[in-house]
């Protein structure tokens, strides 16, 4: 059986292109479901109790005294989706604490994106306040990067590191002090 070397050509030309609309609906899809692509430009949105599970979390702020990092309890909201529970943490980080503990993010802080990697690395993408609005100082500048790792290595047991993005790029610093370009680990002995 001989095959028309056309016919050949004509197959190739339809499955490469079959296979380029397949790639493109397929992943501008999942790209617009992912937590990048949903986000941006976008407020996050809290999950709503009809659609979602509660539960304790302790989230760290600092101390009065701006000594260390402090747990607060509360219960969120969030469901079965790890990205959602980060979500959840974050908002209620740069919301800050109930309970008479101090703000580590600044009020202004958005939230862009929440993903995690498969060597279960999340990254947090904040926007330009979180370095913009910051008070400064090495101190209140490791507890805001320490609150937000521990909030999220602690309540979540598919996270290990914590890498902080701001504006959607990588930073050398958030305001002058500690390396920002790698993923950090949990700190306990920031807490009491």
């Amino acid at each position: 059986m001989h095959i028309n070397r056309n016919v050949l050509y004509f197959v190739f030309v339809l499955a490469v292109i079959g296979g380029g609309a397949f790639y493109i609906i397929f992943f501008l899809d999942l790209f617009a479901k992912s937590p990048v692509g949903n986000s941006m430009g976008q407020n996050v949105r809290i999950l709503s109790p009809q659609t979602s599970n509660k539960s304790t979390v302790h989230l760290y702020f600092a101390d009065k005294e701006n000594n260390f990092l402090s747990a607060e309890k509360r219960f969120l909201y969030y469901s079965d989706n790890t990205v959602d529970t980060c979500r959840a943490i974050i908002i209620a980080l740069i919301e800050g604490p109930e309970q008479g503990l101090m703000r580590t993010i600044p009020a202004d802080t958005k939230l862009r994106a929440v993903f995690i990697t498969e060597d279960a690395t999340a990254y947090v993408d904040l926007t330009e306040s979180v370095r913009d609005k910051h008070p400064g100082g090495s101190q209140s500048e490791l507890f805001t990067i320490y609150s937000i790792v521990n909030s999220l290595i602690l309540n979540t047991s598919e996270i290990e590191s914590v890498k902080i993005l701001i504006g959607g790029r990588e930073s050398m610093t958030l305001a002058g002090h500690i390396d920002l370009r790698f993923p950090f680990k949990a700190n306990m002995l920031l807490i009491r």
